[in-house]
């Protein structure tokens, strides 16, 4: 591996405990150790973080870089830092929300069995869609810039063949999936939310693409849909 695109081991290995907290804090603002539901978004969540952290570490550590990259750089549009920065505080909101109203204070009516099921079958789906955006693209970076020193192409392989958003389509399925999951319509809506705001970044990122990256207009003629087919 080249080291100036190589992560420091104890970095990852730093990130696999923080990944930890979120489990943590789940469950200490549920107020129960006991939740199922919790106990099962959680190693779904673990799994797919940790197996995509040393899946890049070992195969594309230069898109590893750019995922531990700043959220806010200097070659990142402008508008996206305001876009980006709205959605970290409905993510966390979000995150916060799921437990103390599927668990805690109950808001919500109990989910029924066949929901759950479905919240958690689509999780796993979600965190597939995710794994597979980042395999595939290694230009996958946390913020929309160009990257033409990394020499930035247009990737029209695997999910990408689908959908021009792969990464964001699992987001979306990821903001339904664990609200059903964990019995929360504030869950629900506040996904809602956060699924507009990556809509609004996906049309952002396409109107830089179009103009500054070679084929990506060909692309785009070519597959139609960018996050969810036949309906955007």
């Amino acid at each position: 591996m080249d080291s100036n695109n190589t992560v420091p081991l104890s970095r990852v290995i730093g990130s696999l405990f923080y990944l930890l907290l979120f489990p943590v804090i789940l469950f200490f603002l549920a107020g129960d150790w006991r939740w199922i539901e919790g106990w099962v978004y959680s190693v779904v969540f673990l799994l797919m973080s940790f197996g995509t952290l040393v899946y890049l570490y070992f195969h594309d550590p230069a898109l590893l870089k750019e995922r531990f990259g700043s959220p806010v750089q200097q070659t990142q549009k402008p508008w996206d830092k305001v876009l980006l920065l709205l959605f970290l505080v409905e993510f966390i909101v979000w995150f916060a929300m799921m437990p103390l109203d599927g668990r805690r204070f109950g808001w919500s009516p109990q989910f029924p069995f066949w929901i759950r099921a479905t919240g958690a079958l689509l999780q796993i789906i979600a965190t597939y869609f995710v794994f597979e955006a980042l395999r595939e693209n290694t230009f996958a970076a946390p913020v929309v810039k160009m990257q033409k020193e990394r020499g930035q192409k247009v990737i029209s392989t695997g999910l990408y063949g689908v959908v021009r958003h792969p990464m964001y389509a699992g987001a979306t399925l990821l903001f339904i999936s664990a609200p059903l999951l964990l019995g929360s319509i504030v869950g629900l809506a506040i996904g809602l939310v956060l699924i507009l705001t990556i809509g609004a970044r996906a049309v952002g990122e396409e109107a830089m693409l179009k103009e500054e990256l070679e084929g990506y207009r060909a692309y785009m003629q070519k597959v139609k849909w960018r996050m969810i087919p036949f309906v955007f």
